[in-house]
């Protein structure tokens, strides 16, 4: 395989192999997962080898969401690079993009750009502490690799194990961030009134994603708007996975959560680099008090791109159709298991949604599960988000796949099936 052998020299060359810690191979199937692409088109990719699979693992982690190669959206692309993708003058996209994110989310007033989501929570994080000369931010949910929520892991304890990652060292942290970064996990009103009550004095902002596997309580939204209230500080929805995927614009939306700053990123510019933070002026006008500031926070395409995708969710109600999609692929690994006596626990938001196999070597049990569907032409794993590249044919299609696979996996035990080592679950070294 021509993707493992160049996966093997990237190992050499890059550290941790990839840029991105949910594209490494060892993930979903080691020394066989194809690592690496020639092309892409609607929900289809082609490996190295020339090999083609429908994907229903992670569309470009969560990117893709109108499919690879959108013909609308490249073509805007292509139209507005051939014009200048960068000058020493601004692009008036800017203007345009931020006024349809206020269009679509009237409670906020100000926006700024940045390219990743990672970098865009840090962006919100420093405007709410520059508001409230203050450092401490309680949080609940995944917000990326930036110091200000890695910090939540210098006390000595894996705190971040109940946001998505565990084993996250912090490493090249500085050592006096700890104590600056607290968790509380969704839904979890006491823990959050304690630590409320605790650090009141200090504390900046409220951090949490707006949805992710389980709906909020009425009780908990509640409790977050009374806190901050309460402590006079701003409450920052991170948007980044949940966001244009349940409604056109931010899941807070149709959940009733009242930000002060929500912050966007991939679904928002299909596969485009480009993140956003909006919110209210009386926190977001801090940002010409603190700097910042990026060269290619200014660049054309990911505006472009954004404005193209927007415009497509609100023609097609794309929304709809992704809601639909994983509706129906949860009902597909549901029947599939219950047809062959396996034991899963399905999760998440219909447009992003998982599975695990409940069983003693759970990894080992998904390992195969992947092995088996790669085998029939799938990029398939524990986990699927819904583009609206996903039709009825290729949903019917992942249907007989999915069924063939659990038959095989109710007849022979998953270790004589499986041809490779187990897939990792952890962030961990891989030379």
């Amino acid at each position: 395989m021509k993707g493992q052998k160049l996966y093997e020299e990237a190992k050499k060359i890059i550290p941790g192999a990839v840029q991105l810690f949910s594209k490494r191979a060892e993930l979903f199937l080691p020394r066989l997962w194809p690592s690496y692409y020639s092309r892409a088109k609607g929900c289809r990719i082609w490996d190295l080898d020339g090999n083609s699979y429908l994907d229903f693992s992670l569309m470009g982690v969560g990117t893709a969401v109108l499919g690879y190669a959108r013909k609308e959206v490249d073509e805007s692309v292509i139209k507005a690079i051939r014009k200048g993708n960068l000058t020493t003058l601004n692009a008036p996209e800017e203007v345009e993009l931020a006024k349809k994110l206020i269009e679509l989310h009237p409670w906020a007033e100000m926006v700024r750009f940045a390219k990743t989501g990672g970098e865009a929570m840090a962006i919100a994080v420093r405007i709410a502490r520059a508001k409230t000369g203050k450092d401490i931010v309680l949080f609940c949910g995944y917000h990326g690799w930036h110091d200000w929520y890695l910090s939540a892991n210098l006390l000595g304890k894996d705190s971040l194990k109940e946001h998505l990652l565990e084993g996250l060292n912090p490493l090249g942290v500085p050592k006096v961030l700890a104590g600056t970064a607290f968790p509380f996990k969704y839904n979890d009103v006491e823990t959050l009134k304690t630590l409320a009550s605790k650090y009141k004095k200090d504390i900046a902002c409220i951090v949490m994603e707006s949805i992710r596997n389980v709906q909020p309580t009425k009780e908990f939204i509640d409790t977050v708007h009374e806190i901050r209230e309460t402590l006079r500080v701003p409450l920052v929805v991170d948007e980044i996975s949940a966001g244009f995927r349940l409604t056109v614009g931010g899941a807070h939306k149709v959940l009733g959560i009242n930000p002060d700053i929500a912050v966007f990123g991939k679904a928002m510019s299909n596969g485009y680099p480009m993140s956003a933070v909006i919110g209210k002026s009386w926190v977001m006008d801090a940002a010409q008090e603190t700097f910042i500031s990026s060269t290619y926070w200014t660049e054309r395409s990911g505006l472009v791109a954004s404005l193209e995708t927007i415009n497509l969710f609100q023609k097609k109600e794309v929304h709809r159709h992704l809601i639909s999609v994983g509706r129906r692929i949860k009902n597909i690994w549901k029947k599939s298991a219950e047809k062959y006596g396996i034991e899963i626990a399905i999760s998440g938001i219909d447009p992003i949604a998982n599975f695990i196999f409940n069983t003693d070597d759970p990894l080992l049990w998904k390992t195969v599960f992947t092995q088996l569907m790669l085998e029939k032409g799938f990029l398939a794993s524990t986990l699927c988000f819904s583009s609206y590249a996903h039709r009825n044919r290729h949903i019917k299609l992942y249907k007989s796949a999915v069924e063939e696979t659990f038959y095989e996996m109710s007849k022979k035990h998953p270790k004589e099936i499986l041809k490779t080592e187990v897939c990792h679950k952890t962030f961990q070294r891989l030379t």
